[in-house]
């Protein structure tokens, strides 16, 4: 099989369309996903000397996901290399990508051969280390505080190796990262995989381990048989125990046969060989150049069953083993071949790999429809593609949770401190082959609801008494069945209607919202967009007015419109400004437009109400006309002082005196430093950096822009603001209004229509085009014993419970944190019911409905078995955020590695097997919680490098706090692509790889997205047939650094190339501007920025130095 092969084509699974004819209770239910056998990673320091390894034959990889996470969207001030120049460190992560690798035979002998280098490791970590030596063990322990003893290891037998060997540890210490203090004696913590355990559960991210050969009396399992005399190799006294179903554990320390001598030069212990594991053909992950060697640890497999003879047959497999530093020979400095020498002391293919977590999950999940049917199961990654098939819950493009199974208890959820919340994103748009929710109209009587809890009739209310009744799922209430919804039950209990009705059987739908459910009791006009255009100087000189006034004409032609409609109902308005307001009167009965000027900007009012807002299709001649006039009338301008306030609060008067919603668009370009409301002063201080006062760079100037945002929610009046500045504007002030309004920011910095005309136009297309709902408020119910206590997000909230959104579109989540305040029942889970109403783009006042039913457990291991990273990263990311608005940010950063050492020592304390302290045992699916949250603690908001400006900040936090999963999963951690290793005829996306400076080779070109940025790196011995196919130039030094498009040239690598870069585009909510960048160039600074598992300039820690410090703080919390 291809290792570039992509996944089987998943059928096309369309819903049942509005007759039902689909739903039949036989296949009510999900049906289990695939799951990934359990594959071991290698020991943290790679193969040792000697070894002769096989790769076991096997499982293909598919291409990467749609997403992996980035640091930030920052933009320099013109004028100014983008990122300083930073240099990367003195410690490299592993060997440089020019070092020629090569593998040796086995039979060499001992010393002679050098260090194999790892190749990429299986998602499911579950190391299979070699046993430790007596005198290594006891060297390495000097540094660490390991409970319980350790024997030595057992040598080898019949294996050809000479002597048993014992082995010195390491001389070199543990690279510092500054930040975080050097490990203890240069050691490094071992690492040990929970291994995820099914038992009932519904598929989960992987299959649990093969069961090892041998367990513990106490487990239950088979027992070994008596024996006497020494061990033979391979066999251990225990091993897992069966009652640890959630994480693999290693077996203890193996006893020496009597009389064995530990004499002979430094080698390394025996090689471990395992039988039973499912065969996997190793990947070379992401390390391009010559090719890496075997994986460490990986044995070869063998056919038949082993002999307990007198002979010693093949080696028995031994259980998984963990990565344990404190049990891992490294050899000395001088015994090393010369390119070994930089090694680091735990090898970066080690530990866990987002990218080949990702692969695997789409390996394994990305086939099968998922069926929303079965309660509490966690969904595939965001990372793959899937189908969803709604049998009852809400899809996962909707609604996201930190855990599918929830703690029963308050105080198991603080023991555990993992954060129970759900990311909802209520307008989410859907693949092609998803239907849109169904629309359910039940006439004047309106959605039925529960008397008491007012939650909507859903899939899991109880009807009773023959049908005359419903028990309410939420607060148990008993209602009365109106007489028009009566309909008889079944054999079950379930109505016979149960699956012609959407609300009985689907997890997400709508209702027609009837008069009651509109403001003053009064259906709502269709919406209108006002475009205010800034025609200050500024924007004049850079060519802004006149592209923008350009586009306006062709774009106003696809305003976005319900279902079949042949036109847009919204209606468009139109006003200039600088220090003072130009409306515009455009009825269609003018031959030409009407300037109506209001300089008295301390007290606005709307000049004209018949003719600002029209009908686009009626008013097409008058609206061109102004169109062409506006930069001709202002191209002398000489005014460079500009309003905003006033500009908003015109916006929501027009608004208010048409009596509808709307959404204004806003292109800005200055501090609004002219006298008038809402005046700024530049406060833009640096030196504020690491201070207490840092919050304030992130906290708006004036609460001027607060009163005018509630005052625009109120109206339904949302805000969308493209900002172009040459200079500090206060982004943190100016982005109030958008914010709380559920509206948008886009920032161009330094903005020339010839290098930004591009992204600019993309973004304001997609912008104006996409459906939004209007006047919006959101509610979460929850069943008995949890409550939503706290949401993240674009909003405004005047009470506890109601999420209020002037506009709400498909890009937009809310994010809703949960607490305890009663038990939860193991029997009937837990629920949650989101409900938006909100005004369609023709003007419909509709309710739509998501449900999610969850699982409640009373055990730890439970909880941990079914979180999701990513979800948690995001949330965690949010709360972080918007920490820095009330508290410094080192306090932020000290907060999210406390608790995230809390989520962990949780872990190993109460669902892992007792084993040494010098262990990091993560869960399963937890394991990449260390690297995601290193780069959320990395990213220009909590770590800011010199060149990151208080602006981009603020934009990036604005930004991150209504991404979904998804983004911030590629935000945080970014997408690497190599781009000539995969054949040029293959369709599919080129595999990922980690994002670190040492997966790059210099001969080959790289593509690195993270929703915001797009880089295209070259290195710098490409082949120049390759740059001449790219760029049209004969050699790399003839490429221009900086150019931000790739020249159109018929040959299939320019084709490919271009097309990867539209499809990477077409999958963001913001278009992505390339940036060409050479290797050894001034720009590559700016690139290694996004290199997220290598040491950043300011100062933040490399993946392996911030997992060393998790596993300390992890260590004293236990201790």
């Amino acid at each position: 099989m291809n290792v570039n092969q992509s996944a089987p084509p998943v059928p096309p699974f369309g819903q049942p369309q509005p007759v039902y004819t689909g739903y039949h209770q036989s296949s009510y239910g999900g049906q289990p996903g695939s799951t990934a056998p359990p594959t071991p990673y290698g020991a943290y320091n790679g193969p040792v000397p000697g070894y002769q390894q096989t790769p076991l034959p096997g499982v293909s990889r598919a291409p990467p996901s749609s997403e992996a996470p980035p640091a930030s969207a920052a933009q320099a001030p013109c004028g100014q290399a983008a990122y300083g120049q930073f240099g990367q460190g003195d410690v490299q992560n592993g060997p440089s990508s020019t070092v020629q690798m090569q593998r040796f035979p086995g039979s060499q002998p001992f010393g002679s051969v050098p260090l194999a280098p790892v190749v990429s490791q299986p998602t499911v970590l579950q190391p299979y280390g070699s046993p430790p030596t007596s005198a290594q063990v006891t060297a390495q322990l000097a540094g660490m505080q390991i409970s319980g003893a350790v024997a030595p290891a057992l040598p080898p037998v019949g294996l050809g190796y000479g002597p048993p060997t014992s082995l010195a540890s390491a001389s070199g210490s543990f690279p510092n990262s500054g930040l975080y203090g050097s490990y203890p004696q240069g050691q490094a913590p071992p690492l040990s995989q929970a291994q995820g355990h099914l038992g009932a559960q519904p598929p989960q991210r992987s299959a649990p381990p093969q069961a090892s050969s041998f367990t513990s009396p106490a487990s239950g399992g088979p027992r070994m048989p008596s024996m006497t005399g020494p061990l033979l190799p391979g066999q251990g006294f225990g091993g897992p125990s069966v009652s640890q179903p959630n994480h693999v554990s290693s077996p203890p320390p193996q006893a020496l046969p009597p009389g064995t001598q530990m004499t002979g030069p430094p080698g390394p212990p025996p090689p471990m060989h395992s039988s039973q594991q499912p065969g996997y053909q190793l990947q070379p992950n992401g390390s391009f150049g010559p090719a890496r060697g075997p994986q460490p640890n990986y044995g070869s497999p063998y056919p038949g069953a082993p002999t307990f003879g007198s002979q010693p047959g093949p080696p028995q497999p031994l259980p998984p083993k963990r990565l344990d530093p404190d049990a891992i020979p490294s050899p000395q400095l001088n015994e090393l071949p010369p390119q070994q020498k930089t090694r680091h002391r735990i090898d970066p293919d080690a530990i866990p790999s987002p990218i080949q977590v990702i692969e695997d999950d789409r390996n394994n999940r990305g086939s099968e429809p998922f069926v929303t049917g079965v309660r509490g199961q966690v969904p595939p990654l965001v990372t793959t593609n899937f189908l969803v098939k709604d049998q009852g819950n809400a899809s996962p493009r909707y609604i996201r949770c930190t855990s599918y199974n929830i703690p029963c208890t308050s105080d198991m959820a603080k023991q555990a401190q993992v954060p129970l919340a759900a990311v909802i994103k209520p307008l989410a748009r859907l693949p092609p082959e998803e239907a849109s929710p169904y629309v359910v109209d039940h006439g004047e009587s309106g959605p039925l609801r529960c008397n008491r809890c007012k939650a909507y009739m859903c899939p899991f209310m109880q009807f009773v008494e023959g049908g005359r009744r419903f028990q309410c799922c939420f607060c148990s209430c008993i209602n009365d069945v109106p007489p028009q919804y009566f309909q008889h039950l079944d054999h079950t209990g379930k109505r016979v209607d149960a699956y012609d009705r959407p609300e009985l059987s689907l997890g997400s739908y709508e209702f027609l919202a009837t008069v009651d459910y509109c403001k003053n009791n009064k259906f709502p006009s269709p919406p209108a967009f006002i475009f205010m255009i800034d025609v200050s100087y500024n924007a004049i000189r850079s060519g802004l007015v006149r592209l923008l006034c350009e586009e306006l004409k062709s774009l106003l032609d696809f305003l976005p419109r319900e279902g079949g409609a042949e036109e847009s109902a919204i209606r468009v308005g139109f006003v200039t400004y600088n220090k003072v307001l130009h409306f515009y009167n455009v009825k269609s009965s003018l031959a030409q437009p009407q300037m109506m000027v209001v300089s008295d900007v301390a007290d606005m009012f709307v000049p004209l109400l018949d003719g600002f807002l029209v009908n686009v299709s009626e008013s097409r001649a008058v609206i061109t006309s102004l169109l062409d006039q506006i930069p001709e009338m202002f191209a002398d301008t000489r005014e460079t002082e500009t309003v905003f306030a006033p500009v908003i609060q015109a916006g929501m008067e027009a608004l208010k005196a048409a009596e509808c919603a709307g959404k204004l668009f806003l292109f800005h370009t200055s501090l609004p430093i002219a006298e008038a409301p809402g005046k700024l002063k530049n406060r833009d201080d640096r030196k504020l950096i690491n201070t207490d006062k840092e919050k304030t760079l992130f906290q708006p100037q004036t609460g001027a822009y607060q009163t005018l945002a509630k005052e625009c929610v109120a109206q339904g009046c949302c805000v969308d603001l493209f900002l172009f500045p040459n200079q500090y504007v206060d982004v943190a002030t100016l982005s109030v209004v958008p914010q709380l309004t559920g509206g948008s920011v886009y920032k161009y910095a330094c903005f020339q229509v010839e290098n930004d005309q591009e992204r600019f136009l993309s973004d304001l297309r997609r912008d104006v085009q996409k459906v939004v709902g209007f006047d919006a408020v959101m509610r979460v119910r929850t069943s008995t014993g949890i409550r939503a206590v706290d949401f993240f997000g674009a909003f405004y909230m005047s009470n506890t419970t109601d999420v209020e959104l002037a506009g709400l579109d498909g890009d937009k989540t809310v994010t809703v944190e949960f607490k305890h305040d009663d038990r939860l029942n193991e029997e009937s889970g837990a629920l949650l019911q989101c409900a938006l109403l909100y005004t369609s783009c023709a003007g419909q006042r509709r309710l739509r409905i998501h449900n999610l039913a969850l699982n409640c457990c009373t055990q730890l291991a439970d909880l941990y078995r079914n979180c999701e990273t990513d979800t948690l990263i995001n949330y965690m990311a949010k709360f972080a955020y918007r920490g820095v608005l009330n508290s410094p940010v080192k306090t932020v950063r000290d907060t999210l590695i406390t608790q995230c050492a809390q989520i962990l020592a949780c872990y190993r304390k109460n669902c892992a097997s007792p084993s040494s302290a010098g262990q990091l045992i993560l869960p399963e699916c937890m394991k990449l919680l260390p690297v995601y949250l290193n780069c959320v603690l990395k990213s220009d908001v909590l770590q800011p490098g010199a060149e990151v400006t208080t602006d981009d900040r603020a934009y990036v936090r604005q930004l991150v706090t209504s991404m979904d999963v998804a983004e911030t999963n590629v935000f945080f951690y970014p997408r690497l692509l190599p781009l000539t290793k995969s054949p040029i005829e293959s369709a599919t996306e080129p595999p990922a790889v980690r994002a670190s400076e040492e997966r790059l080779s210099n001969g080959d070109i790289y593509l690195l997205e993270n929703g915001l940025n797009l880089f295209l790196w070259v290195g710098a011995s490409v082949q120049q047939g390759v740059v001449q196919s790219l760029f049209s130039v004969s050699s790399f030094s003839q490429i221009t650094s900086g150019l931000s498009v790739l020249p159109v040239l018929d040959n299939p690598l320019s084709k490919k190339v271009r097309g990867l870069i539209d499809s990477l585009r077409a999958q963001r909510s913001r278009y992505m501007k390339l940036i060409v960048v050479k290797q050894e160039d001034k720009l590559e600074m700016l690139f290694k920025h996004f290199l997220v598992e290598d040491k950043s300039l300011s100062g933040g820690a490399s993946y392996v130095d911030f997992l060393c410090h998790m596993h300390k703080e992890i260590r004293q919390l236990l201790s």
